[in-house]
């Protein structure tokens, strides 16, 4: 039994050097093939590839504007909105600040202070007394 399992290990160590030498030999002809192929269909293989990243290319551009004019509507949207919220907050503005005019002048004459309006009417009638005192004084 011991002769049967050295044989083998002999008959082992003799196929496999050819196995690889076959197998080395397979390798070297693939790649001839692969050579010879890359030659006659290289051509046309090399426009199929530059066709097919023009294509995705332009796939990638057309997302990219896609993209870019969404983000300009929203821009132009949020724009908008900002302009009617700075309308409401100016109109609020005013509302608050007549109703604090309003009340201070309301303040101001309860202590007995004169309004801007007050001082107006008062020199208006002031400049007309004046012009007739003028006038009289010229007569006499």
């Amino acid at each position: 039994m011991a002769n049967v399992i050295l044989k083998k290990k002999i008959d082992a160590r003799t196929t496999a050097p050819s196995d690889g030498k076959s197998y080395a030999r397979r390798i070297w002809l693939a790649g001839l093939g692969a050579y010879a192929k890359v030659g006659s269909e290289g051509a046309e293989y090399f426009k199929e590839l530059v066709k097919t990243g023009q294509h995705i290319e332009n796939k990638g551009k057309k997302v990219a504007v896609e993209q870019l004019e969404a983000a300009n509507s929203q821009m132009d949207q949020v724009k908008s909105n900002v302009s009617t919220l700075k309308g409401l907050v100016e109109v609020q503005l005013d509302k608050v600040e007549k109703a604090f005019d309003t009340r201070v002048a309301s303040a101001l004459n309860r202590i007995g202070i004169a309004s801007r309006h007050d001082v107006e009417t008062l020199s208006a009638k002031l400049e007309e007394l004046t012009t007739l005192l003028e006038r009289v004084a010229r007569k006499h």
